[in-house]
């Protein structure tokens, strides 16, 4: 039997595996200009095919390449037409203005992926892959860091078009002054001379370059020959590709120049390619060895590494996407799709993995999201990186920051403000005998001390002066708290419970959030409630007990009434039946209307009495009641340990908008602080409501410091609900007298930050240190540590509304009731029963005696005497009857 479950399910698997192909054909097209991206891209296919690092290597990929001499519609008709008959999986190339419609046409009309290192273009394109990033955020970033407000723009007509528009929106905005020319369509490196010649005549010393880099090198050929390479001229240059560009007679005239790289020269995958790049034979890879690598090979590489990905993916997911039978004809009209393409296209747009160029993904579009561009300026050394840019945090500039911390942050203590909160900040207890750093305790005083030790500084905790985190003046515009020490100078990090909002992000900056929360609810913790006498009765609702009643007594004279029409019912016993067989008694029916419920009450209670029906009809309304009572004993069963076993606390509210809809509970909030400003900007109509009562309520519902407004709900008895953040509101449940607790959900999301000044240097070294301590699990373990390790009302989950406990006398007092109540009924009746008997046997005796002791004179007619002594006998017959 093992055997052939084991044969089976080989089998099994190998049909699975059966449809995807052991050979992978994808296509290549390629310009004359492309000789290193050729070479880099066969390299990129051999490195897959032989690499030993690979510990799955499921197919083996194969290329069919194309050489366009010519990027004219006919030419790129023919090749593409050329690789779709081949069956290609995918294609890799490149296109130009000229051949990006005719491509994408095909791409789109047979659902052949195409994959490409060309300028990405802005429009929503099916089936082609854009390995190249967009450089439009980047280089208007740019602008905004350098202030550009008056500078020159000459751009390619292919790629310019999106950028410049852009550019304009700002310009209007900004009030910016922008000379756009196109050089797209320039051969003749005269022109180039001839628009610098203009621009010059203009005082234009700043010039924004978007063009390929042979188009690059030859304005700054002439840039160089008309000398406006001297000091206070500026070149910001829109390629990818800036050690490519050839800057070395430009720099040396003073001026100074930015670009943009997308190759990282210490990325290990880098690294490592160059170290095999540089060993190959130029005759088999042109322009390998002795040709410094361009950016639009290493995007080849990345390309190449993405299909390979792409198909892996398909493998492990079993998507069959093998190719039967003949291609079909490209140019068909109508189109014939390949009906497999649009699981490689969603294959290929889902490939996350790290190359050349960084990390690879792309959005629903086929275009590059996520990414990082390096920022480099020409420096005495040569190019040097002063920042980058990515879609989340824009231009991050890191030579200000290198500066800076050369300057101010060594051998310099650093004064880290916080705030006396526990459990974040707190005196020791035997604090009056220590000094520094060492008086204090909490989780910002551990956090402190990790970060200080990732980023190597020395610092000192401060105490925010006014106990206040942080809120500006609505009047003087003012900031208080731990903010206006920030912003005023008087410190260079706060390391305290400091939400994050946009108000206080305009003034200084945040790392990224060491602690998520959001605003709940305090309340008292209301009294449990007390188990009722008849709490057994819980598990069933009082309809379901009082249909069982009307079940019971229907069921029993439904019993009697069958009992009564069936034949069947009414037997004699054998002792009755030989007594006189000549005149035989009225046979007895055993279900008399008493005994009918009688039978229903055993049944019910499981268990059962000494009578059962003998009829069918008889036997099928016991059935009927028995699986009836089966069922519901069973259910009150299961749910009668739940109801006992369970303490419940009845809450008085539930959520904000309990909150909201009721007068005789007031709530607030912190009298200064992110929860406040939260009500007041809030937009929501239960916020606003809430804001509206807070605001105006008298006295004030505002605490000026969080014991206060904690103080406030425990004498309350129950009347104030606080509001403030989840994580102190579940350090307070943790805290003796263990009277609070948190009701409802959040309010919101948000989340704590290590906040610096503007610009500050340790904003980067301080950001990295909380991310590292994030993926440690330390800032877990701090929490832990000082919220549950340390709490006094047991574990985390022993504040739960529904307490597990053992039973007490009060959960089943009703049981003991019924009990006694029914043994009392019992012996009352039992008394009845003996008063009752006892009555009627002295009346019997007493008519006995009196019959005995009556003697009735005789008649005088003596005839009549016989008729006397009959009379007499059966009087006295009767007499002994009654």
């Amino acid at each position: 039997m093992a055997h052939s479950a084991l044969l089976f399910l080989l089998c099994f698997f190998r049909t699975s595996l059966a449809g995807f192909p052991n050979q992978i054909n994808i296509g290549g097209l390629f310009m004359r200009s492309t000789v290193q991206e050729h070479s880099a891209f066969r390299f990129a296919v051999q490195l897959y095919n032989t690499n030993q690092n690979v510990t799955e290597k499921p197919f083996h990929l194969n290329y069919n390449v194309d050489n366009l001499e010519s990027s004219n519609s006919f030419s790129v008709t023919h090749a593409f037409c050329s690789q779709f008959s081949r069956g290609v999986y995918a294609i890799f190339g490149f296109y130009d203005k000229k051949s990006m419609n005719t491509l994408t046409s095909f791409c789109g009309a047979l659902h052949t992926s195409f994959v490409t290192p060309s300028y990405p273009t802005d429009a929503d394109v099916q089936f082609v892959i854009q390995m190249r990033p967009a450089l439009r955020g980047a280089i208007l970033s740019m602008l905004s860091h350098y202030k550009w407000e008056k500078f020159v723009y000459l751009y390619d007509t292919e790629r310019g078009f999106s950028i410049l528009q852009a550019i304009m929106e700002s310009a209007v905005a900004s009030n910016w002054q922008v000379t756009a020319r196109s050089v797209g369509s320039i051969t003749d490196p005269q022109e180039y001379r001839r628009i610098i010649e203009e621009m010059d005549r203009r005082q234009e010393k700043r010039y924004l370059i978007d063009c390929e880099v042979d188009r690059i090198n030859d304005i700054l050929e002439q840039v160089v020959a008309l000398g406006k390479n001297s000091r206070g001229y500026h070149y910001i240059l829109a390629n990818l590709g800036f050690s490519n560009i050839s800057l070395d007679k430009v720099f040396l005239g003073g001026a100074n120049i930015t670009g943009f790289q997308i190759i990282n020269p210490e990325n290990p995958i880098v690294q490592q390619f160059l170290q095999r790049w540089d060993r190959l034979d130029e005759r088999e890879f042109p322009e390998a060895r002795n040709t410094p690598l361009k950016y639009t090979s290493a995007l080849t590489h990345d390309a190449v590494l993405v299909i390979a990905e792409a198909f892996r993916y398909l493998r492990r997911q079993r998507v069959d996407v093998s190719r039967r039978g003949s291609a079909g004809d490209c140019l068909a009209n109508p189109a014939v799709p390949w009906s497999q393409g649009i699981d490689i296209e969603r294959a290929l747009k889902m490939v996350q993995v790290q190359g050349m160029t960084g990390n690879i993904q792309f959005d629903s579009f086929g275009r590059r999201s996520n990414y990082t561009i390096d920022v480099y300026e020409m420096k005495t050394g040569g190019p040097r990186k002063i920042g980058y840019w990515n879609e989340f945090e824009r231009f991050v500039n890191i030579m200000d920051q290198q500066v800076t911390n050369e300057s101010s942050v060594e051998n310099r203590t650093i004064v880290v403000t916080t705030i006396m909160e526990a459990p974040y900040v707190m005196f020791k207890k035997n604090h009056m005998h220590l000094e520094g750093n060492d008086k204090y305790e909490g989780y910002c005083v551990d956090l402190a001390s990790e970060i200080a030790k990732h980023v190597g500084i020395k610092y000192k905790l401060s105490i925010v002066m006014d106990g206040k985190y942080g809120a500006r003046d609505p009047e003087t515009k003012t900031w208080n708290g731990m903010v206006g020490e920030l912003v005023y100078g008087r410190a260079d990090i706060a390391v305290a419970p400091l939400t994050i909002t946009l108000v206080r992000e305009e003034v200084i900056d945040f790392s990224k959030p060491f602690m998520s929360l959001g605003i709940s609810i305090m309340i008292k913790k209301p009294q449990k409630s007390k188990p009722g006498v008849f709490s057994f009765l819980d598990p069933l609702a009082y309809e379901i007990w009082m249909c069982i009643v009307f079940a019971y007594i229907g069921v029993s004279v439904v019993l009697f009434l069958v009992s009564r029409f069936s034949p069947y019912e009414w037997h004699l016993d054998e002792n009755d039946e030989a007594k006189d067989p000549q005149t035989p008694p009225d046979p007895p029916n055993d279900f008399g209307i008493f005994n009918s419920l009688w039978f229903s009450l055993g049944a019910f209670m499981q268990q059962g009495c000494d009578i059962s029906p003998r009829s069918l009809s008889g036997r099928i309304v016991g059935g009927v009641w028995w699986f009836f009572t089966l069922i519901i004993i069973s259910s009150y069963t299961a749910n009668l340990a739940a109801f006992l076993t369970v303490e419940r606390m009845v809450s008085p509210i539930e959520s904000a908008e309990d909150l909201a809809k009721q007068t005789e509970i007031a709530y607030g909030t912190l009298d200064s602080g992110s929860t406040k400003e939260f009500f007041r900007r809030s937009k929501i109509a239960v916020y606003e409501k809430m804001w509206s009562y807070m605001k105006s309520a008298e006295p004030s519902v505002f605490a000026k410091t969080t014991p206060d407004g904690v103080a406030r709900v425990r004498k309350s008895k129950g009347k104030f609900a606080f509001l403030l953040e989840s994580t102190m509101n579940e350090y307070i449940e943790q805290r003796k007298p263990c009277d609070t607790m948190k009701v409802g959900g959040n309010l919101d999301s948000k989340g704590y930050g290590v906040a610096t000044p503007k610009g500050s240097a340790l904003r980067t070294p301080v950001n990295l240190a909380v991310l590292k301590l994030s993926e440690q699990g330390i800032l877990d373990k701090l929490k832990n540590k000082w919220w549950y390790d340390k709490g006094e009302c047991g574990t985390k989950d022993s504040g739960s509304k529904d307490k597990t406990s053992a039973l007490s006398l009060s959960n089943v007092a009703g049981v003991f009731y019924i009990l006694v109540g029914g043994l009392g009924l019992a012996m009352m009746v039992a008394l009845i029963e003996f008063c009752y008997k006892s009555r009627a046997e002295t009346k019997r005796l007493k008519l006995a005696k009196n019959a005995q002791n009556f003697k009735p004179a005789p008649p005088a007619n003596t005839q009549n005497f016989a008729t006397y002594r009959e009379g007499y006998n059966v009087y006295g017959t009767e007499s002994v009857k009654i």
